[in-house]
């Protein structure tokens, strides 16, 4: 920037004044110039006898500043073109003295310039300009600083920034607390600070909040000593808004990260306030938080509505007795507004309610930021009716779940049982954890527990096929190892049957599922076992010191539907009294324990259990539930006990068809004995039949077993060493046999044929006390 000469005179025209830039410019020193008339010292060469003296003296007589241009011999002899800018000053009596600013030729142009820059920052820039002091005391502000504050000339000098605004917060960079240690550090280091963004209201506006990127230099002389902080302030308020808008708009994504309503109720409340809003209210109809769709209403908005959210910056009471909120939602009909009440629309059904609310000072909604809200409310409702299908999802494969999973679990003699299923608490809901337990003959009992991959209503279906298809198979009396065997054929064929159309991803979900399955028999206090892929039961009884309860020794088979490997079978022996936990992984494994860890307090809450099986589920339930797991579980336990032995009763009979009738003699006498003798009549008719089968198409060895049952049935089976299944028909009435099977079926509960590798037996249940119908007896 150009430097000026300044020269000083007095009332008579004579230099009092001379700066060391007019020492430079005119060549002359200070004490030549000093006293004598600036007519003189300032002659203009080019002008001719006493017109420049007539033409200064006019200058100085005159109280108004003027320009002119002169032509001075400088002592050396060399002429310098000059221009002169004369001011007058005050004095406080007698004539003014003057201030003259002189500038060589060549440089005026350019120091016009600078001084035409000065002069628009202070009255035209539109960038506010503000110097402040070590002191952060404001010294000097431009014109604009000036209007946007509605000052009057000087009652701003000398106050402190924190006095001026002291209703503002600095937005970004963090680290500062205010405007003054901004001013304090740029002072000290001498270090430039750049975009510091404040917000706050200001007395030209103070109904709103404005924002304004400020940055700071510090001002210095010649020598580097510093003399203030200059700040430099733009107003970015809409700028700041649509930045703020985009920026509240990426993080919409956040809305709606589970399938629960009220969680994505809040992650909006938590994105809007404050940053967009000072309040908020949402509701949403009762009938979408029930997984229904939400009814039309007459006035378009959703009936039954059930607050989830209120969420308020500062005092929630603000909220509340806020008089917008009287106001019901619509578009506002002005171009600003303090309270968008907005509906949760999907597909032009509203599912909710969104109410937002701005507190003065701050700016009040625009079109913009109604848009905006529009928008949120848009992807909140998207996220709501997800949640809704996920409830009414989660609700029907819930209730399929539980339809498919047995009621009320029968209860064999012998056994004593306690039961649980626990859907998982993660946004992946129901699954296809699932158990039974299936009478079979001979007082024995299935006892099955398996695990579907995936989850929801095809998981649950998948799991009732499962379910199903075990209890059709249990019902042939197929060893557990036989029945995976089938089990896994089923679930094989199954997979090599899909047809998928290009594309189509889709895969039987039995695939891969896992089962175990066991068989107890309480005549001999075995257990037979077989697993495909599923986890093996642990039973009481077997440990060694203080833990008796052990996870047992069984072979795991592949998963259903993979193929290549057979399963094994093993056998058990219980003692009396033994607790068996069958139980699947979701029981045992969460994201903070594994499954070693899961067995081991399952082990430690059966042992510390063992009296109650109710208090015992209760236990293994809340330790699964303190490992948060994220997987279905289910649990069955068994208390087993041994056939009393006075209720059995076996024989050995010969092949031969004379004692048929000896057969019948031990069964009367044993009968007898337990004092049955009202059942003499059918058990004799059905032993006497299956002996004389087992005799006359059967091999040796043929043998007589009878169990008498806790729930009043008498067990009849007739065993013989071949493998021929006996069938069931209609002899006509000139047939003299063919209606013994007939007999047997009409004369007993239930009765049937199961094979072992040592041949067959034939069994009967009779109920005791039954009654023969008249018609059946007649045709006997």
């Amino acid at each position: 920037m150009t430097a000026a000469a300044m020269i000083l005179v007095d009332a008579q025209g004579k230099v009092v004044g001379w700066s060391p830039a007019a020492r430079d410019l005119y060549g002359a020193d200070t004490p030549d110039v000093l006293g004598h008339s600036v007519s003189e010292v300032l002659r203009d060469v080019r002008a001719q006898g006493d017109t420049q003296a007539v033409g200064a003296a006019e200058a100085l007589a005159s109280e108004e500043a003027r320009s002119e241009t002169r032509t001075v011999r400088r002592p050396d002899g060399s002429l310098v073109e000059t221009a002169l800018r004369i001011f007058p000053v005050e004095q406080t009596q007698g004539r003014p003295a003057w201030v003259v600013m002189a500038v060589a030729g060549a440089s005026y142009r350019e120091w016009v310039a600078d001084q035409s820059m000065l002069s628009g920052l202070f009255t035209q820039a539109p960038v506010a300009l503000s110097v402040y002091g070590p002191d952060s005391r404001l010294k000097w502000a431009n014109a604009l600083v000036q209007k946007v504050m509605h000052w009057r000339a000087g009652e701003w000098l000398g106050q402190a920034s924190s006095a001026i605004y002291p209703h503002g917060t600095i937005l970004s960079p963090p680290g500062y607390r205010d405007m003054e240690e901004v001013v304090e550090r740029v002072w000290l280091t001498g270090e430039t600070v750049l975009d510091v963004h404040w917000r706050g209201p200001t007395p030209a506006g103070s109904e709103h909040h404005r924002v304004y990127s400020c940055s700071y230099f510090r001002l210095q002389d010649d020598a580097g000593h510093p003399l203030g902080v200059c700040e430099a302030a733009v107003d970015i308020t809409e700028r700041y808004e649509a930045q703020s808008r985009l920026a509240l708009l990426s993080r919409a994504s956040g809305i709606g990260t589970t399938l629960d309503i009220g969680q994505t109720a809040q992650e909006l409340a938590e994105l809007v306030v404050p940053d967009f809003a000072d309040s908020i209210r949402i509701e949403v109809a009762e009938s979408v938080l029930a997984g229904e769709e939400a009814p039309p209403s007459a006035s378009g908005a959703p009936a039954g509505l059930r607050l989830m959210v209120e969420h308020t910056k500062g005092d929630p009471s603000v909220a509340r007795n806020d008089p917008l909120l009287g106001v019901i939602g619509g578009p506002s009909t002005t171009e600003h507004q303090r309270l968008l009440a907005l509906p949760l629309l999907l597909g032009g059904t509203a599912l909710g309610t969104v109410t937002l609310i701005r507190q003065p000072p701050r700016t009040p909604f625009t079109e913009e930021d109604r848009a905006l809200a529009e928008e949120l409310a848009s992807r909140t409702a998207v996220c709501v009716d997800n949640a809704r299908r996920y409830v009414r999802e989660h609700a029907t494969a819930l209730k399929l779940q539980r339809e498919l999973l047995p009621h009320v679990l029968p209860q064999p003699s012998g056994f004593e049982l306690a039961h649980r299923y626990i859907p998982t608490t993660g946004p992946l809901g129901v699954g296809g954890d699932w158990y039974d337990v299936i009478p079979l003959s001979g007082a024995r009992v299935g006892l099955v527990v398996g695990d579907v991959v995936g989850r929801g209503v095809d998981a649950a279906a998948t799991m009732g096929r499962l379910r199903t298809s075990v209890r059709a198979l249990a019902a042939l009396d197929l060893p557990p190892d036989e029945l995976l065997t089938r089990l896994d054929d089923l679930v094989s064929q199954a997979r090599v049957g899909i047809h998928r159309t290009p594309g189509d991803e889709t895969t039987d979900k039995a695939l891969g599922a896992t089962c175990l399955y066991a068989v107890y028999d309480p005549t001999s206090r075995t257990c037979a076992m077989a697993s495909a892929g599923h986890l093996p039961p642990v039973a009481t009884g077997r440990g060694a010191g203080a833990r008796q309860a052990v996870e047992l020794d069984l072979p795991i088979g592949p998963p259903l539907g993979i193929g290549g490997l057979p399963f094994e079978c093993k056998d058990f022996d219980f003692a009396e009294g033994t607790v068996l936990a069958l139980f699947t992984d979701g029981m045992v494994e969460a994201r903070n324990r594994d499954v070693d860890e899961g067995v081991a307090d399952l082990c430690g809450a059966l042992d510390a259990s063992t009296e109650s099986l109710e208090q015992a589920a209760d236990e293994i339930v809340s330790l699964r539930v303190q490992g948060s797991a994220d997987d279905d579980a289910a649990l069955l336990l068994v208390r087993i006990h041994a056939f009393p032995e006075d209720s059995m009763a076996f024989w050995h009979i010969a092949s031969d068809p004379a004692e048929v009738a000896g057969a019948r003699a031990l069964l009367r006498a044993k009968l007898e004995e337990w004092g049955l003798d009202d059942a003499a009549f059918v058990s004799e008719l059905v032993v006497s039949e299956l002996v004389t089968n087992a005799i006359r198409y059967g091999r040796p060895p043929v043998s007589l077993r009878l169990l008498r049952a806790a729930d009043s049935t008498l067990i009849c089976e007739v065993s013989d060493g071949g493998h021929t299944s006996p069938h069931l028909r209609r002899a006509g009435s000139e047939d003299e046999g063919g209606r013994g099977l007939f007999l047997v079926a009409q004369f007993t509960g239930m009765w049937g044929t199961r094979y072992s590798d040592r041949g067959k037996t034939i069994w009967a249940e009779i109920g005791l006390g039954q009654e023969i119908p008249l018609d059946l007896f007649l045709e006997l």
